[in-house]
């Protein structure tokens, strides 16, 4: 078992522009126990890239991220988030969590998928009707997943151009200072609390009044708990969607033998969601490290109490020891348990919502836009967490 250190490698690997992974994650994964990483801010890490290793760290309990709030977090943006659920271990985690879980269960996901296949329909026929070229993102992937997510929580949707803005913010990695993070976090967080002032005054059949309720008649949550939940809700649940859609459709035209597979055989496209979240490695690095709260073993490197350790799923998620074939596109792919939703206590719970919303994306643009095909430049997110196009220009 290891326990050096040694030089720690620059990190992260990945580009910005495409989505290609690094053949340096290859080279991590077949090395001995795990190597350490330097990122732009905060102090060195352990990389996990295998996927057994991945599934370890994310499920032990012995890994905190509350831990990570009290250290010099690694980094790719000089500011540091050190409140909201995704920096809480359990029992808070826990509570907060299943205050928000009742309204992303697979049941009540389900009964909107109607609603969501309709959406898809009309925001494609819109697209059409202006004629190509059009904007993948702006008329389509963005609009779909803020409008699901807007009803839900109770969010005035033209609202969507002040959220959009606060949310590229929140993900930013280095085009704001410290300062302008936070100031733009706390310009979100007061729009969020009006709107809780609004929906006290005025209730309604979303999930902002429940946890309203859940605040004032229950006593179950703080107020800044209340608002960084909203907020957390707002942004999770549109951002990874409205960028994962044209990363799909990106995947997918690059991939025409499987396009093809999809258009012959709808009925695989739930599979085809599936194994698009394991093949696009959405992130431009491992994120939200894990501080070990004893000494623990990983991949047949020793831990110490107070070591941070990032996973990349981009990269377990192409291992061979679990993917055959990790490397191809198969939309057919079976027994497909990647990590493209994490693992865990802090497992995305909009997953089933973000599932129904890139099925039915992806089955109205296959269905309806056979000769769908990018029409233009490409302009890629950068200085960002995620990857993925910020427009792209599409004809059919």
């Amino acid at each position: 078992m290891s326990t050096t250190h040694g030089e720690p490698m620059t990190y992260p690997f990945n580009e910005a522009v495409g989505l290609a992974l690094s053949e340096q994650y290859e080279e991590v994964r077949d090395a001995q126990g795990l190597r350490r990483v330097r990122l732009p801010y905060g102090e060195p890490a352990w990389l996990v890239t295998r996927y057994a290793d991945a599934r370890f760290v994310l499920g032990d309990r012995r890994f905190s991220r509350a831990e990570a709030t009290v250290h010099d977090e690694p980094r790719q943006s000089p500011g540091q988030v050190t409140s909201g659920i995704l920096a809480m271990d359990p029992p808070d985690h826990t509570r907060l969590r299943r205050l928000v879980a009742k309204a992303f269960t697979v049941q009540r996901v389900e009964r909107l998928r109607p609603d969501i296949r309709a959406l898809a329909g009309s925001l494609l026929e819109e697209m059409v009707a202006a004629g190509p070229p059009a904007d993948l993102v702006d008329a389509f992937a963005l609009p779909l997943p803020v409008s699901v997510i807007c009803r839900l929580l109770g969010v005035p949707e033209e609202d969507r151009p002040l959220f959009r803005k606060w949310s590229d913010d929140a993900l930013s990695t280095s085009s704001l200072t410290a300062e302008e993070a936070e100031a733009s976090r706390e310009e979100l967080r007061a729009y969020m609390a009006g709107l809780v002032a609004e929906r006290r005054a005025r209730p309604a059949d979303d999930l902002m009044t429940a946890l309203i309720e859940a605040r004032d008649k229950e006593d179950r949550l703080s107020e800044p708990e209340l608002i960084d939940l909203c907020v957390a809700v707002l942004v999770a649940g549109h951002e990874t969607t409205a960028t994962q859609i044209p990363n799909f459709v990106c995947t997918l035209l690059d991939h025409p033998g499987e396009l093809a597979r999809l258009r012959e055989d709808p009925s695989l496209i739930p599979a085809a969601v599936e194994e698009l979240l394991r093949f696009v490695p959405l992130g431009m690095a491992a994120a939200s490290p894990r501080y070990a709260t004893e000494d623990v073993e990983v991949g047949g490197t020793l831990v110490r109490k107070g070591e941070p350790v990032l996973v990349s799923v981009g990269a377990a998620n192409r291992d061979e020891e679990r993917f055959a074939a990790a490397g191809a596109l198969d939309v057919g792919r079976e027994g497909n348990q990647h990590l493209g939703f994490g693992h865990g206590v802090h497992h995305c719970l909009g997953a089933p919502l973000a599932r129904v919303e890139l099925q039915e994306a992806l089955r109205a643009l296959v269905l309806r836009l056979p000769g769908l095909h990018v029409a233009g430049d490409v302009v890629w997110k950068t200085q960002m967490l995620v990857r993925g196009p910020r427009a792209l220009p599409v004809g059919w």
